[in-house]
């Protein structure tokens, strides 16, 4: 269990910076990270992606808190939308872990990763919509929110790849729409691990330190150095010009899409 505790402290200021930069949780990165490291802790191959959903999802917890109250003090958090998003998003989680735990995510991601494709061409276009925040009202607000958690839930991601798009489609300023996507990843998380605790409870050949589903050595070595690292990666996310912020971001939701694309092949 220490060499799986030493290796996610280290990746874990890398997923950290990510997640304040780009508001996505890190779980786009601490999700293949896990599915590759907890073979070495004998971890049952058909429980190796649940555990890495679950244990990201988990330490998605804390590096949201983190970034969220750091892009608060500089002002770039909009509470409306943060709000109305978080409460689409619980229904969603729910029904996205559920589905996770009985069925095969080939389909979904084989769809998700031509989704950020898409999104990532259109970002590095630098797409400017012609309308702008008055669209958010609160029950599309609500309804993306359902959405967006479903999709978190099932493939254990904090939401910014498909949250930070729609704010920014829908006129929103890069800057807040990377702390908002900060503020949801919170629900999702929260709602998100304890649903993967409470389905993994019980489950025969867990590995000794799981709580559930929730791997404790991967989740305090992650959550031990992204907490302070997620403030760096909040605070560069409000000095970066927008326009290169998005750039940034599509180029993150390129490498994202082709990994999710090959890995669903």
């Amino acid at each position: 269990m220490l060499d799986v505790f030493l290796l996610c402290f280290v990746f874990g200021a890398f997923s950290g910076v990510l997640a304040g930069l780009f508001g996505i949780g890190g779980g786009l990165v601490i999700v293949p990270f896990l599915i590759f490291i907890l073979p070495m802790n004998s971890v049952p191959s058909e429980q190796v992606m649940l555990i890495a959903i679950a244990t990201s999802l988990a330490s998605i917890v804390i590096t949201s808190l983190s970034a969220t109250w750091t892009h608060y003090q500089l002002g770039s958090l909009l509470k409306v939308p943060a709000i109305h998003l978080s409460m689409g998003m619980v229904l969603g989680v729910f029904l996205g872990a559920f589905f996770a735990d009985k069925f095969v995510a080939n389909y979904l991601q084989l769809i998700f990763g031509v989704y950020l494709l898409l999104v990532a061409l259109q970002m590095a276009a630098a797409y400017k919509p012609k309308q702008g925040l008055r669209l958010l009202n609160t029950l599309r607000l609500k309804l993306a929110g359902s959405v967006i958690g479903f999709a978190s839930a099932f493939l254990g991601i904090g939401g910014g790849t498909l949250t930070v798009p729609y704010l920014v489609k829908h006129g929103v300023k890069m800057k807040n729409s990377v702390a908002i996507s900060s503020a949801c990843g919170f629900p999702i998380a929260f709602i998100g691990s304890v649903s993967y605790m409470a389905l993994g409870w019980g489950v025969e050949g867990l590995p000794e330190g799981a709580l559930g589903y929730v791997y404790l050595p991967a989740f305090f070595g992650i959550v031990l150095s992204s907490v302070l690292s997620a403030t760096v990666g909040a605070k560069l996310a409000n000095k970066l010009p927008a326009q290169k912020l998005k750039r940034y971001f599509s180029v993150l939701l390129f490498v994202v899409a082709l990994n999710i694309l090959w890995n669903s092949a």
